[in-house]
């Protein structure tokens, strides 16, 4: 259903405002955050790796050149997907949450599990005479 000359003036108006009054929710509204950038642009070098195995594959039983170009795309598809996961996961969410954390979750127990491990290792060391 179309909207009216009227109803197209007053939702231009209310986006409008909306912009001014918060630009942070009009632009994550929009869908452009960083995070959907990053993610398509990641899923898109993982298929451009596939295309240039089949490059490669090609290459194999035709032309040199199809493989080594079928390697060079390749290989700029995995560092642009690497470059772009990893901004994916450095991102803030599109939803308003926040930036994820960038230390591991598990930091704190990790120190405290090899601790626990070398407590084990003087503990066998000791019993055992040597």
């Amino acid at each position: 259903m179309a909207l009216s000359d009227e109803e197209e003036r007053l939702l231009h108006q209310m986006e409008a405002a909306l912009a001014a009054e918060d630009p942070k929710l009009s632009h994550t509204l929009s869908g452009k955050g960083s995070r959907r950038v990053h993610r398509r642009r990641a899923a898109i070098a993982g298929l451009g790796f596939f295309a240039g195995l089949a490059l490669l594959i090609l290459g194999m039983s035709t032309n040199i050149f199809f493989s080594v170009l079928g390697f060079v795309v390749m290989l700029a598809a995995a560092v642009t997907a690497i470059y772009s996961w990893q901004h994916v996961n450095d991102a803030p969410s599109d939803t308003g949450r926040g930036d994820r954390p960038k230390t591991p979750q598990s930091a704190p127990n990790a120190q405290g599990f090899m601790d626990k491990m070398e407590e084990r290792w003087r503990k066998r060391r000791d019993e055992s005479g040597f």
